[in-house]
């Protein structure tokens, strides 16, 4: 079931903002700089530094990047306290991932197609639904394609947030993931729908015979609307930290990939993982989501993020 179709978040009580919800959600890896940048720069904090980033999931050599910058700055600009630091740091951060802030616009296509992948547990099928009321906030009409014939638990339960939010969902009950999923483009463009949402099987990049089949999927998108999918998104679940960087590698190589969404940056020290895929395997990042809540799924922001992750 949906955490985010829990009885409380439809309650009266005040939400806290995105920027808030964000802050909070950064909390366990902003507590990896804690209290690194109250005293005066010397080599032992530049050491602490360094291994905070490789805790925080920054990786090596978004790591090695950053200190060498940060170093060369210390010597050009003479900076001698931690605050210095730390703005720095956060000046450096934000020239690093501020490419991948690149929003989706579905604007260009109607139908818009999106296709979807991901491992079981990235949070793919939690995030489809909040992307599709997302949309739907913007006035789009959406459609649910339940590629995910493998998983009976992924069809229920974007037939049960269809039913809730009065979206279509294409599914069967079993099936070639591929026809379910044509099927559901040729429903949409016989309505005129804005966006479709096509899910696929959850999969590891190792199991090749499935990442066949998700290459498959793609081809029969193309061949029900050519020129389509006009987005392939990868969920990434932000505890995983580096291996997403695999996980982007391999899905890339299969089907192409054009953006990212991060999930459960708020159960996570590992954040700084965006750093790293800028650096290594840069891909437009196009939501972040750090919450249950239906309204916890966001467009990324570079700005937004840095503040958040030094408390600002």
């Amino acid at each position: 079931m949906f955490g985010f179709l829990k009885k409380s978040d439809t309650s009266d009580a005040p939400r806290a903002s995105w920027t808030e919800r964000l802050k909070a959600g950064l909390s366990r890896t902003r507590a990896q700089l804690g209290g690194l940048f109250g005293r005066r720069i010397d080599d032992e904090m530049l050491e602490e530094l360094e291994t905070t980033l490789l805790m925080a999931d920054v990786g090596v050599e978004a790591t090695q990047y950053l200190l060498a910058e940060l170093k060369a700055a210390v010597k050009r600009e003479n900076l001698e306290t931690g605050e210095q630091l730390q703005r720095a740091l956060g000046e450096l951060l934000l020239k690093l991932i501020g490419p991948l802030e690149r929003p989706l616009d579905v604007a260009a296509h109607t139908p818009f197609i999106i296709m979807i992948a991901g491992v079981n547990g990235s949070g793919k099928t939690t995030s489809i639904g909040k992307l599709a009321k997302h949309f739907q906030a913007q006035g789009k009409s959406v459609l649910l394609a339940a590629g995910d014939t493998f998983r009976a638990a992924a069809r229920e339960q974007l037939a049960i947030w269809g039913e809730r939010n009065d979206v279509t969902v294409i599914a069967q009950e079993s099936g070639d993931p591929a026809a379910v999923i044509f099927d559901a483009v040729n429903a949409a463009k016989a309505r005129r729908i804005d966006v479709v949402l096509a899910d696929t099987a959850g999969r590891l990049p190792t199991q090749l015979h499935l990442m066949e089949e998700i290459a498959k999927v793609k081809r029969v998108i193309d061949k029900a609307e050519p020129g389509a999918p006009h987005e392939v998104l990868l969920v990434l679940d932000a505890n995983i930290g580096q291996n997403a960087l695999a996980q982007v590698k391999a899905f890339d190589a299969a089907i192409g990939v054009t953006g990212l969404v991060l999930t459960k940056l708020d159960g996570t020290a590992k954040g700084g993982v965006i750093a790293a895929i800028a650096r290594q395997q840069p891909r437009p990042l196009r939501f972040i989501g750090v919450g249950e809540g239906i309204d916890d799924l966001q467009p990324f922001r570079a700005h937004e993020f840095v503040s958040a992750l030094f408390g600002k």
